[in-house]
């Protein structure tokens, strides 16, 4: 047992966050680090206990194309700037771990800069995957390397040189002496070397108790990175598709294969594979636009927070934001915006979502069954899912509904009176608990005793109407204005071009909700061209 398996973890992409400029141009240092300080209380008051902060060092651009490991970008401040952060953030009882880019750096490292200046002669040619000295590329380089995803501005490191290893080791080390940092998120560690990463695991350990490596991995086997030589915890991509898809498609069944899956990867024990599970990051796009139907949005968040796994909540998502990919070189910025905390400032009160996600981040560090309790599936249809999380006596026993009308569901129990946390009510169970699901809903029932704490109810109702009006909005007939119907589609806007395919969709048959939304929701110009042209 360490503090990350009772984390719930809080991510922040700073640059972002923060309104920095796209691109450094290496001028003055600007202290927009600071401008974060009062998250943390706003991290604290949501439940959340972690914060996952990063890139946060000097780089060209977005963060990963790292040009000095051992500098905090200009654009967010300086050392002293990020000290002070990770201080204020320890005071709070929150721990903090960075981003760490160790698979390539940006192509005004030190070490690169160097090799493309002394060529052969450089001392740190081997520093690099596959440098080809008769090669070329777009840079006119006179060289060629070993590149990360297709892009030579992010120059892969040779990670099985020593010499690498040895600075890679050295930067960690000034993390945790100078910042104080209590752990790394290793980005793209899918395509890490291993013995690389289990150097990077052995620094760790030797430089601070519960030290947590966790690694980006997209898909494959879990555990060929979680285990006791090389990292604690993987991203959870895999429930991250089966959260959204699940209930876009009415399809529990999906969740629960996938849970169990990962569970049986780890030995069917709550802390064989450790996961770090997430509805949304800086990579994708956020679960308010996924999700079809945003009352999904309450099941999703009770099942991130009580499956195994540790949850995590990416910024502005606690609001309920939107944010799809965009076109051309930057197409994550829509995911990644500047926001003032001070808009938000009475979400706690006003904000549904908010209000269940700060429920939940409360449940979560008081029930120690949702951190370490086995994982037992009671009940599963494609539009109902239950299981319990059981450690000993303690139990928490998890119920979800994905259909819009109430359900009724009968779970085996072993108490005799439970607690709705989220609802307030009361149930008497005999050998099993019956229990009325509302639509689109869920609810957590732990054993009511003296030791129970008490929980402030969750008011689904304003959700739903927001979530009523906003449908009924979708379902308005968009007519196309008589005067744009010669109109060549180039030149038409995005709203007429919508109401020119929704027109065309009328035509073969009945539009259901569902594709009117697609529709509605698609605002990207040359997309909605190329789709009405695909009519017939």
């Amino acid at each position: 047992m360490a503090w990350y398996d009772e984390a719930v973890f809080y991510h922040i992409y700073p640059l972002g966050l923060t309104g920095a400029p796209r691109l450094n141009d290496f001028g003055q240092v600007e202290h927009r680090l600071n401008t974060l300080l009062p998250w943390i209380d706003h991290i604290k008051a949501i439940g959340c206990n972690a914060l996952y902060i990063g890139p946060l060092f000097e780089s060209v651009g977005h963060g990963y194309e790292t040009i000095d490991y051992k500098k905090l970008d200009r654009r967010l401040g300086d050392n002293d700037d990020l000290v002070k952060f990770v201080q204020t953030c320890h005071e709070k009882g929150v721990k903090v771990i960075f981003d760490g880019v160790f698979n390539h750096v940006g192509r005004d490292f030190f070490a690169f800069k160097d090799l493309l200046e002394k060529r052969e002669a450089s001392p740190y040619k081997d520093w690099f995957k596959q440098v080809n000295f008769s090669g070329n590329n777009e840079y006119n380089d006179g060289l060629s390397y070993e590149n990360w995803g297709g892009y030579n501005l992010l120059v892969k490191l040779n990670q099985q040189n020593p010499a690498v290893q040895d600075y890679i080791a050295e930067v960690i080390k000034f993390w945790v002496e100078t910042f104080d940092v209590d752990g790394i998120r290793l980005d793209a560690a899918d395509v890490l070397d291993f013995d690389y990463m289990k150097m990077i695991r052995r620094v760790g350990d030797s430089l601070k108790e519960d030290f947590y490596l966790m690694g980006e991995v997209i898909h494959g086997d879990y555990s060929r990175w979680v285990n006791a030589s090389t990292l604690h915890a993987v991203t959870n991509y895999t429930l991250h598709k089966a959260l959204y898809s699940g209930h876009n498609d009415h399809n529990y069944f999906e969740i629960a294969h996938t849970v169990k899956r990962n569970y049986e990867m780890g030995g069917n024990k709550p802390l064989g594979l450790r996961l770090y599970n997430f509805v949304d990051n800086h990579d994708v796009e956020r679960i308010a636009s996924k999700l079809t139907h945003k009352a999904h949005l309450i099941p999703v968040h009770i099942l991130l927070y009580t499956l195994p796994g540790v949850p995590s909540i990416y910024y502005g998502s606690e609001f309920g934001i939107e944010g799809k990919k965009g076109r051309g070189e930057n197409t994550d910025a829509p995911l990644r915006p500047a926001l003032d905390l001070k808009d938000y400032e009475n979400a706690l009160e006003d904000n549904t979502l908010t209000k269940l996600i700060s429920a939940l981040g409360k449940v979560r560090q008081d029930v120690k069954a949702l951190s370490y309790g086995d994982y037992e599936q009671l009940l599963l249809t494609n539009r109902q899912y239950a299981f319990a999380r059981v450690l000993g006596d303690d139990e928490a026993i998890i119920a979800v509904n994905n259909d819009d009308n109430d359900a009724r569901i009968t779970v085996p129990a072993h108490h005799n009176l439970y607690l709705g946390v989220l609802s307030g009510q009361k149930v008497k169970a005999e050998g099993s608990l019956n229990i009325t699901l509302k639509a689109n809903e869920g609810e957590i029932f732990i054993p009511l005793n003296e030791e129970t704490q008490s929980y402030e109810p969750v008011d689904f109702e304003v959700f739903e109407e927001e979530v009523k009006e906003e449908e009924a909005a979708l379902q308005e007939e968009v007519v196309l204005p008589e005067e744009v119907r010669d109109v060549p589609y180039e030149d038409m806007t995005v709203e007429e071009l919508q109401a020119c395919i929704l027109a065309k969709m009328a035509a073969n048959g009945p539009v259901s909700d569902d594709m009117k939304r697609s529709v509605l929701e698609n605002v990207y110009h040359d997309s909605l061209v190329n789709w009405v042209k695909s009519f017939r």
